[in-house]
């Protein structure tokens, strides 16, 4: 969320403006601007910074577990599907400003205003548990890719294994003060910085792949297609593109919100172009020795922890924002102060700890990272950008056609005021979401519990289980992966049932 205003509408303001209200729809043709605002490139770059990062090291471990070609049509399909619903619900937020002037104004949580204008009231409140639940799951997964990045830098260049469950508490401990700041507006550069990191981290992944190759592609082997594979891969793939719970934000602080769909088309051509070279190159030249992250299998060690440093900062500056709307929500709900007081920083502190507490509950980013692409980031990037905006559009135009908001819009006006092929492709993006978000949760929660279990961090020690004293970075290629670009590189332990 790129602004949090200290505004919120009251359950009154919202009766007040329910069925029988006088309509106060903006002439057709006619948009809500305002003086001051982000442009639609400059929010496009926004976009780009919030969606690529953290799924774009696990995107080459998709494709092969879906095989290539299969992988690559996949990906593509999913590119279109959310790039659909990214259009949907930039038209459905500037049909709320278009119809009620209160979006106008500062408007605290969109999407789930944009819940209850299309279903009611009990809709804002599953929205707002969903996209909480979403930001909370993101910052978990953000933290243990982090936290197993510097653990990566760590021996590569001290020479020595720290404890990766010890880096999750002081990255929690360090991170904590960034919690702290009231409003990520405040530092939009971060999100601009996160987008060129990003973006340097594409380029060496592909420069890195591709010095490898001559050495591993002939070696490339691939693991065989499973279905619960396809679906953890699905679920990687929702996961890296998925970023609608944001969108509402950034286009309530664009100049001309009705511009976001200009936006939204900008940045998720970008995002495919960094996408789709990164995934093909680093199934192409590693196959199955790649394993959760693609940085380890770069046997370069300079470009390989020149892409950790810089994917290890977007996930720390994209960490405050991810963690700022999730602690508005619980200060309103524990009516603390906008100001700074010792109230913020005991409940965002509380808020750290929780997180932390899962990360060392559950760590292991790979299945985790596939269980929230498939549960909740289905349903706010594909599943209620259709249907939100079916029930926006008819609620409009028969406020258009009577004078008057009669408000919720049932499913007969549904499918009286929309056209035809939205109705249809929106029908099918939604049971697309919820088919493979099921199949991919359900396949997630199974590789957590039992082929990828691994012990609570405050459980190993009295089980005397002792982590790994690996003193290598770098995942070597081949079907037993041993083989090494350079005689001097030192291989990590071998997992060769990864992809089983």
């Amino acid at each position: 969320s790129f602004q949090m205003s200290t505004s919120k509408l009251s359950t009154s303001s919202h009766l007040s403006l329910d069925a029988g209200s006088i309509a106060k729809v903006l002439p057709h043709g006619e948009h809500f601007h305002k003086a001051k605002g982000l442009g639609w490139f400059v929010t496009g770059l926004f976009v780009v910074g919030e969606l690529a990062g953290g799924g774009i090291v696990a995107l080459p471990t998709a494709l092969i577990q879906t095989d290539l070609y299969l992988g690559v049509g996949l990906l593509v399909v999913i590119l279109c599907i959310v790039t659909y619903t990214a259009y949907l619900l930039g038209r459905t937020w500037t049909m709320l400003t278009d119809c009620w002037p209160e979006y106008r104004q500062h408007t605290r949580k969109p999407y789930a205003e944009i819940g209850y204008r299309a279903c009611g009231r009990y809709m804002t409140t599953f929205v707002s548990i969903v996209c909480n639940v979403t930001q909370f799951m993101t910052a978990v997964v953000f933290i243990l890719l982090a936290s197993k990045n510097i653990q990566d830098l760590i021996t590569a260049f001290f020479g020595f294994h720290f404890s990766f469950c010890i880096v999750v508490v002081i990255l929690g401990i360090c991170l904590l003060p960034l919690t702290f700041l009231k409003s990520p507006s405040d530092f939009w550069w971060a999100v601009v910085i996160a987008m060129i990191t990003t973006s340097a981290a594409v380029v060496l992944i592909i420069i890195g792949a591709s010095i490898d190759y001559g050495t591993c592609a002939p070696y490339r082997e691939l693991p065989p297609l499973k279905v619960t594979n396809v679906f953890l891969a699905l679920g990687t793939f929702i996961f890296s593109v998925g970023g609608h719970t944001t969108f509402p934000t950034i286009q309530h602080d664009m100049r001309t919100p009705a511009d976001f769909t200009k936006s939204a088309f900008l940045a998720f051509g970008i995002v495919t172009a960094m996408y789709l070279p990164t995934g093909i190159v680093g199934n192409l030249a590693y196959g199955d020795s790649l394993r959760d992250s693609v940085i380890n299998s770069i046997q370069t060690i300079a470009i390989q922890q020149a892409i950790n440093i810089l994917i290890t900062v977007h996930l720390i500056l994209t960490l405050t924002i991810v963690f700022n709307p999730l602690n508005q929500e619980m200060e309103e709900m524990f009516h603390i102060p906008q100001t700074f007081c010792w109230q913020r920083v005991a409940l965002r502190t509380g808020v750290m700890v929780i997180v932390v507490f899962v990360a060392e509950s559950v760590p292991s980013f790979g299945p985790l990272l596939d269980l929230v692409g498939g549960s909740t980031m289905t349903l706010t990037s594909i599943i209620f950008p259709c249907i939100f905006f079916c029930f926006v559009h008819a609620r409009k135009q028969k406020m258009i056609e009577c004078g008057e908001d009669h408000g919720v819009a049932s499913f007969a006006d549904v499918v009286k005021y929309n056209k035809t092929c939205i109705l249809a492709m929106s029908a099918l993006t939604i049971v697309f979401g919820l088919i493979g978000g099921g199949a991919a949760t359900f396949s997630a929660i199974e590789e957590i519990a039992s082929t990828k279990f691994e012990y609570p961090c405050y459980v190993s020690p009295f089980l005397n289980l002792n982590e790994t004293t690996d003193l290598s970075s770098t995942n070597c290629c081949g079907p037993m992966q041993d083989i090494q670009v350079y005689e001097n590189l030192t291989c990590s332990d071998p997992d060769i049932h990864f992809y089983l």
